[in-house]
């Protein structure tokens, strides 16, 4: 879910802000009086200003007419010469209508928003001498990127009470299209590849709909952009730069500009020093701090745009005077690139001499292939079933009826003239949340209102649930290492480098581990490959407990998968640890054997399984022709104490591999994990015996 936050003025309006599946709080203003009523077409007098989002939620805050202070640090430029003693025309050309707050709130909740917090009866802060307004706090879908700002959100209720149509957004030809191009240089690909842009002509800003341009910058880069990993938003006065745009990838000390705000020209390096300590600019530094190219983009007299994704140059900063803008965004993500700079334009193409226009620019890449124009705004068009919206919801209603009721969430839809169970439903290009069929059934079920749907008992096809195999089979596991006197930890997944690497013994191949890209502190760097490292740390916070010390695990590692989607995978492990006066050796080993035996595995002597030998390691072999069961083999690694540690092998079926390893472990370990008795450990793979 994501935050939206709104204060008050003489009227009430809407607005809003983020978090990762959590939620978004938009907070209204409210009138002094007793009956608070809420004005969705109005924002008079009151100014929107960006507020420092907590880790997990961004806010809009609405004042009111109090002095703009923009924290982004990225293209944030208060207009000193902004008279707050001038209210602003209404932003948006739709039919005003009050509500009290209960109205209010009925109406979020059909739409599928939820009051959450109303503040006018707690104690509120004091700024600069003014207590701070009411607020009213609002939940709002993560996925809505639509809704992050007062324009998106007033639209689409508006939309949804009926009062207006959606707009159909159009990209019109420049009058000089050679100037609207950014050519991207080869060694882009090599820090961050991507890049999309867009121009909003004769822009009419006020300073709220300023400070809400602004805003949604900061939401998107916080919730959508991942900090601005993924996605790096900048907007520049027009009128301020030529193009045509080039997009290159320079050493740090070649690039040279005036930042954002500052008075001082400094090259890549020093501004990293510069902005090192600041507590907004300082966290987006690690992105390219240790690259050998940073990002950066000029116009054609050279003159410094940007440096994506930390900050703008001063040079073309916008104000609230800015009538010509000039957007440009650069990423890591070609899908996460098209959803911001679409919510961009369309949020504030309103604002348009001629409104929801938008003029394209063109992206030359030839290194690539990835020359083409943004943005598209073309609409998508997907077929849903008439049977599946009906039977989902309960319903029963005409095709007709349905395409009535989906024009309340601004989708056009009308019958298919392939098939008479299909609708033909268009997308506006703000929802990038919709992407299957069941996306516009849960839309379907908000227009025809939930209080509405008929209700029903569940069907026969209610299941129960059950859990996983690899589940039952860490349970079974547990269970038998418990009754053999063992007690069960659970460390973090998370550890340091050096604990999962180093302290082992073993060597980083760059291959194995996943890897945090910025870790807050050094004990959580990568996600563990290996129990043992957890095991390790709670025998030394456990110290002072009489020896032996005889804990163990079943969970998950994680290894880099290149094979996969999300290029990692989870395995199932049981580890096990012996810490005492004596090394413990036989006592681990007599731990395997039991829980292999529990699961019917026969052991085999050496000469049984010997044909595998040491040269399977981890990988599966063919070998039909012996008995199933697991064998150990001596070997030498640094993790364990020479000619004391071995591996596992395991034959299931004809198939042969390595399944783990155990061992006393070395004294070098020891006294990186500052133990001072023996330590033997286990650890075998799981999901082998499903």
């Amino acid at each position: 879910m994501q935050l939206l936050d709104l204060r008050q003025s003489p009227k009430i309006s809407v607005t809003q802000g983020h978090s990762e599946k959590d939620s978004d709080h938009f907070t209204e203003p409210l009138p002094p009086s007793d009956d608070r009523r809420t004005d969705i077409s109005s924002r008079d007098s009151r100014q929107f200003s960006p507020c420092l989002p907590s880790p997990l939620t961004s806010t809009i805050c609405t004042r009111p007419w109090a002095k703009s202070e923009s924290r982004r640090g990225r293209t944030a430029c208060p207009d000193p010469d902004h008279d707050p003693a001038i209210p602003s025309a209404p932003p948006l050309n739709i039919t005003a209508h009050s509500f009290t707050t209960q109205e209010f709130e009925d109406l979020c909740f059909e739409f599928g928003i939820e009051l959450d917090e109303d503040t006018e009866n707690d104690e509120r802060p004091i700024v600069n001498g003014v207590q701070e307004p009411p607020q009213l706090k609002i939940e709002i879908p993560a996925n809505r990127y639509d809704m992050l700002c007062f324009e998106g959100i007033a639209l689409m209720l508006n939309i949804f009470r009926g009062k207006v149509a959606p707009p159909n957004y159009k990209v019109v030809e420049p009058k000089e299209p050679e100037t609207q191009v950014i050519t991207v240089a080869q060694d882009t690909s090599k820090i961050r590849p991507l890049v999309a842009g867009a121009i909003l002509r004769n822009v009419k800003f006020t300073q709220e709909s300023y400070d809400s341009f602004i805003g949604l910058q900061d939401k998107l880069h916080m919730n959508l952009a991942r900090q601005r990993t993924l996605v790096a938003i900048g907007t520049h006065d027009l009128d301020t730069i030529q193009g045509p745009f080039t997009y290159e990838a320079l050493p740090p000390k070649d690039i040279k500009f005036k930042p954002l705000n500052q008075t001082k020209e400094m090259n890549g390096e020093e501004l990293m020093q510069f902005y090192e300590g600041d507590k907004h600019l300082g966290k987006y530094l690690h992105i390219i701090k240790d690259s050998p190219v940073y990002p950066v983009i000029y116009d054609k007299n050279r003159t410094v745009c940007s440096l994506p994704p930390i900050i703008n140059g001063d040079h073309s900063k916008i104000t609230v005077n800015t009538t010509n803008v000039f957007i440009e965004m650069t990423a890591t993500d070609a899908t996460k690139l098209d959803i911001v700079c679409d919510m961009m334009v369309t949020m504030f193409s309103q604002y348009t001499a001629e409104p929801f226009t938008v003029e394209p620019v063109k992206i030359v890449s030839k290194h690539n292939g990835a020359s083409r124009t943004t943005p598209s705004l073309e609409p998508r068009t997907i077929d849903v079933e008439i049977d599946y919206l009906n039977a989902c919801t309960g319903l029963n209603e005409s095709p007709e009826t349905l395409c009535k009721l989906l024009t309340k969430m601004a989708y056009i839809a009308k019958p298919s003239e392939k098939d008479s169970n299909l609708l033909s439903v268009t997308i506006p290009v703000t929802r990038a949340d919709v992407l299957h069929q069941c996306d516009v059934m849960e839309d379907l079920a908000i227009c025809y209102g939930y209080n509405n749907l008929p209700r029903s008992s569940p069907n026969k096809s209610a299941t129960i649930g059950a859990p996983l195999m690899i589940n039952k089979l860490a349970d079974i596991i547990r269970n038998e290492a418990a009754m053999a006197g063992w007690s069960e930890v659970l460390p973090l997944i998370l550890c340091s480098h050096d604990e999962n690497f180093g302290w082992l013994n073993r060597k980083d191949d760059g291959k194995t581990a996943v890897k945090l890209a910025n870790p807050k502190t050094a004990e959580y760097q990568v996600v563990r490959t290996s129990l043992v490292p957890g095991l390790l740390k709670t025998i030394r916070e456990n110290k002072k407990h009489s020896v032996p010390i005889k804990i163990f695990e079943a969970s998950d590692v994680v290894f880099k998968d290149e094979s996969l989607e999300r290029k990692a995978r989870n395995e199932r492990h049981f580890a096990a640890a012996w810490y005492g006066k004596t090394s413990g050796f036989e006592i681990v080993h007599g731990l395997l054997d039991r829980i292999l035996l529990m699961l019917r595995t026969a052991f085999l002597t050496h000469d049984e399984g010997l044909t595998a030998g040491k040269s399977l390691d981890f990988k599966v072999a063919e070998n039909p022709g012996k008995p199933d069961g697991y064998w150990i083999e001596e070997i030498n690694e640094d993790t364990f104490f020479p000619g004391h540690a071995a591996a596992i092998y395991l034959r299931l079926g004809g198939k042969e591999q390595r399944i783990g390893e155990f061992g006393i472990l070395h004294p070098t370990v020891l006294e990186k994990f500052d133990l001072r008795y023996p330590v033997s450990t286990l650890e075998i793979n799981l999901e082998v015996f499903l």
